[in-house]
């Protein structure tokens, strides 16, 4: 029987994580919320993306095995990069990383549809019934620290309800610091050492089964442990690089819609950024990138690697120069020449 796991409202007075969430995050590795995010940007984001993508009962949307493509940040679409420097998200972010919102990066911010299938095999990529995964090879160049030195929050925002669409996230909690499931080095996941790349569930654990019956066992018993995110339209669930998880099959004939993004303390360089650099769509004739550094606040451009103020990159001159490159857009220079004459290096 699915066991499900029902989301719980912030504080609803600062949108800040409650005690008990912090911990579920810290202790469980995951934790489903509701209420952190404005309902009115959800709903122009779901028209946004449901505009964009494939309808769930085209030709087009039947030959996507896999991801299907999506938004990726900065896109051209507004309520997109806002979402993905949202200060609720970065407010949570930092809550749960112990840093101040200026000492995250932003690593991944994309949106995608996931379509709703009858049963079948649609090959090693098919991502309908995932196989049990960690998300760290795809992120960083190395492995996850011990779990009590937290490198990241990974985060997905659901724009669907799971009562319509199915394909809720099934989450393994760690029980306690003498886990199994959860000791180092974690490597039996697809995509790791030896183990081929399979997204398949089916086709992942026959490959265990055929060429390491220990590890089968060992992920059999985590699919045993499994719990399921029963999301609503705005829920949020955040959970880690080193947290099993994996995606559960949709209705047939539905579409799902879910914003992925991970944010990294500044210091683990070691974690990749999953899109081509921001700046790189200063090509983009819309401006997009330009835009939004402008309007941004100083704490959202220090998330995109902006230094912010009184970092020592900063001396009149490099804000002037910075200044006239945006200041035609809105960027407004104050907070760094502040920050300057208060460190006397004006």
């Amino acid at each position: 029987m699915m066991k499900f796991v029902e989301p719980t409202l912030v504080d609803t007075d600062s949108s800040t994580l409650t005690d008990i969430q912090v911990e579920s995050w810290r202790e469980q590795g995951f934790v489903l919320v509701d209420g952190l995010l404005p309902i009115d940007i959800i709903c122009k984001l779901f028209d946004a993306a449901i505009s964009r993508f494939p309808a769930a009962d085209s030709d087009e949307a039947a030959e996507l095995n896999d991801f299907g493509g999506g938004m990726t940040f900065p896109d051209r679409n507004a309520n997109f990069n806002l979402m993905s420097l949202h200060p609720h998200l970065l407010g949570v972010a930092s809550q749960l990383l112990g840093v101040p919102v200026s000492e995250l990066r932003l690593s991944q911010s994309d949106l995608w549809p996931k379509y709703g299938r009858t049963s079948g095999d649609r090959g090693n990529l098919d991502n309908q019934d995932q196989r049990m995964h960690l998300d760290y090879p795809n992120h960083t160049l190395t492995h996850p620290p011990t779990w009590d030195q937290p490198e990241a929050v990974e985060i997905i925002v659901y724009l669907c309800d799971e009562a319509d669409v199915g394909g809720a996230t099934a989450v393994v909690p760690r029980e306690g610091q003498d886990d199994l499931a959860y000791a180092p080095p974690m490597v039996n996941t697809p995509g790791v050492s030896d183990v081929p790349w399979i997204n398949d569930r089916s086709r992942a654990e026959a490959w265990f089964r055929e060429n390491h019956p220990d590890v089968a066992e060992f992920r059999r018993r985590l699919y045993e442990r499994e719990v399921y995110a029963k999301y609503r339209q705005g829920s949020v669930l955040l959970y880690r690089h080193d947290t099993w998880h994996r995606g559960t099959p949709l209705h047939p004939g539905s579409i799902r819609l879910a914003q992925n993004l991970t944010f990294r303390k500044a210091e683990a360089t070691w974690i990749s950024t999953l899109h081509p650099g921001w700046a790189w769509a200063m090509y983009k004739p819309d401006r997009r990138m330009e835009r939004l550094i402008a309007e941004a606040t100083p704490e959202q451009r220090s998330v995109l690697g902006f230094p912010a103020p009184g970092d020592v990159y900063w001396d009149s001159d490099k804000i002037d120069a910075v200044e006239a490159r945006y200041g035609a857009l809105g960027f407004d220079a104050a907070p760094y020449r502040r920050q300057l004459s208060w460190t006397g290096l004006d």
